[in-house]
């Protein structure tokens, strides 16, 4: 099951069935069945202060994934995924991209940070967008009602 909270924002993500929905789809092309995911959209301070607490990073950053998945044993996935919306758009706007979009690529990095992909090294972070990239087309071509 995903949720969607808000902490500190009134961000709204549009479709969160369909979002929902997209986000089974990713995990079952992974190899994993969706557990309880939630996702906790949150302002730049919120987050930045979890990112010292909980990592011991004094930086901003757009993501943040406490995984709670047994990968081992169900293949289910589960965890709190925690976004600065605030940082989101500042990247949208730096990457060329738009919120929504951008809003959305981070959605499913933080899904696939529970599914097991890493981004720490070069080869490793290519790996996340081929793969965030292959998850976006299947939004945009079986999931965006928006564009119909």
């Amino acid at each position: 099951m995903v949720r969607y909270y808000n902490d500190s924002t009134n961000y709204r993500l549009r479709q969160k069935r369909r979002v929902a929905a997209w986000l089974r789809s990713v995990a079952e092309e992974e190899g994993y069945t969706l557990g309880d995911v939630t996702y906790i959209f949150c302002s730049s301070a919120v987050h930045r202060q979890m990112n010292i607490d909980y990592i011991g990073h004094n930086y901003f950053t757009d993501v943040i994934t406490f995984d709670y998945s047994d990968l081992k044993g169900k293949r289910q996935v589960s965890g709190d995924i925690f976004i600065d919306v605030e940082t989101v758009a500042d990247n949208a706007r730096i990457y060329g991209s738009t919120a929504r979009q951008e809003m959305l690529r981070v959605v499913v990095h933080g899904l696939l940070h529970l599914c097991g992909q890493k981004d720490k090294t070069p080869r490793a972070e290519k790996q996340m967008h081929r793969k965030e990239d292959k998850y976006l087309k299947l939004w945009a071509e079986c999931f965006d009602v928006e564009k119909e």
